[in-house]
């Protein structure tokens, strides 16, 4: 049972225990990046995230909410765009997101999946940006209680190779979930965004110092071996 010619053995690696539960933990407040899908004035996506970063900071988080006024279509501007500039040093920075959506037409609206979008797959300085990061997700809907923005929000963040936590929040009529003054009334669905948050600050603080052994792949070493082969063989030819 243990026949597996098909290994690449220098790229294969037993599970390392002292790199899954490191001895050195980070200590700083978790860094946790919140973006919202709405530009309306009184966008209840965005008075879930202020919510939201309230309840992280009792957690004792660091929070910064990505505001997408501004933010051009993806690809109708170049990457050195000051807004997609400040949503990406915002991501470099950030260990986990909330990503908070309206649903519209029964989908995210266009304004979060641009957000999204704009967040590259591949490396910048050798670090993918979303890798190992935590993830929580969480919607408001106009009418009666759907979850298909956060379940296309989850397929995204599997995408974007983070860690998406189980709980996530749906909210059915916001307009009747918010005070004059913005604030989220006490109710069942607050404190199920409290349970969301309070899951993603332990999710976080689980993964963090380990986030780049969790995301290591086998298939990736192999890769990465044969581009450095084939280097070593071309200067070799030379």
């Amino acid at each position: 049972m243990t026949d597996t010619p098909n290994i690449e053995e220098q790229s294969f690696a037993p599970i390392d225990e002292n790199s899954l539960f490191p001895t050195e933990r980070a200590t700083h407040k978790p860094r946790i990046l919140l973006l919202y899908g709405s530009l309306r004035e009184r966008s209840y996506s965005r008075l879930m995230v202020e919510e939201a970063a309230r309840i992280l900071e009792r957690f004792g988080c660091e929070t910064k909410i990505f505001n997408p006024s501004g933010l051009p279509l993806p690809d109708d501007e170049p990457a050195d765009h000051p807004k997609v500039q400040e949503l990406r040093d915002m991501v470099m920075w950030s260990e986990g997101m909330v990503w908070c959506s309206p649903e519209r037409h029964g989908a995210m609206t266009g304004i979060m999946k641009a957000q999204i979008d704009w967040i590259p797959l591949a490396p910048i300085g050798g670090i993918r940006p979303t890798q190992g990061k935590t993830l929580a997700v969480m919607q408001v809907c106009g009418g009666s209680q759907s979850f298909n923005a956060v379940n296309q929000m989850r397929i995204l963040g599997r995408w974007m190779r983070m860690i998406t936590i189980p709980n996530q929040s749906s909210v059915p009529k916001a307009f009747h979930e918010f005070d004059d003054d913005g604030r989220m009334l006490p109710s069942p669905l607050y404190n199920r965004v409290v349970d969301v948050m309070e899951e993603l600050v332990k999710f976080t603080l689980l993964t963090r110092s380990q986030s780049s052994y969790l995301t290591d792949r086998y298939s990736e070493r192999v890769e990465s071996l044969e581009e450095l082969s084939k280097r070593v063989n071309m200067k070799s030819a030379t």
